[in-house]
């Protein structure tokens, strides 16, 4: 048993981010067995992250603010401090914060065997697919 160590909090990439988010990890794996990591992550109002998906699925409890995820079909959800979004295995999806708040959220993924995996970015979401506003092109 011991304490784990505590290390410094990152900034998001800008590849992956648009606007300031920050991570501050919880939990790592310590053995070949493990596969959970935890994290705490924080967005700036109006941050988001880019389209993305993820080999075994994620959870993420919000813990402050309103947060808003959604998915390829244009479903938008938000949720508040105290509820929990779970994002199935290869779901492409995003996450951000409203316009008006912070919000942190407590991420929760188990990665993929190949930890380079776990996690597969795309391209950034548009104003459009934030405002929940993108039309369906049918021609």
């Amino acid at each position: 048993m011991n304490i784990e160590p505590t290390t410094p909090t990152t900034k998001n990439p800008a590849e992956q981010f648009a606007g300031d988010v920050w991570l501050d990890m919880i939990a790592v794996p310590h053995e070949d067995t493990q596969h959970m990591t935890v994290a705490t992550v924080r967005f700036a109002p109006g941050a988001r992250t880019a389209w993305h998906s993820h080999a075994r699925g994620q959870y993420l409890r919000i813990t402050q603010g309103v947060g808003r995820f959604g998915t390829r079909d244009g479903q938008i959800i938000e949720a508040r401090a105290g509820q929990t979004i779970y994002t199935p295995p290869g779901q492409e999806h995003w996450h951000a914060s409203a316009d008006d708040t912070f919000m942190e959220h407590i991420a929760m993924t188990e990665n993929a065997d190949d930890a380079a995996t776990t996690t597969t970015w795309l391209e950034h979401i548009t104003d459009a697919d934030y405002r929940g506003t993108r039309q369906e092109n049918h021609a």
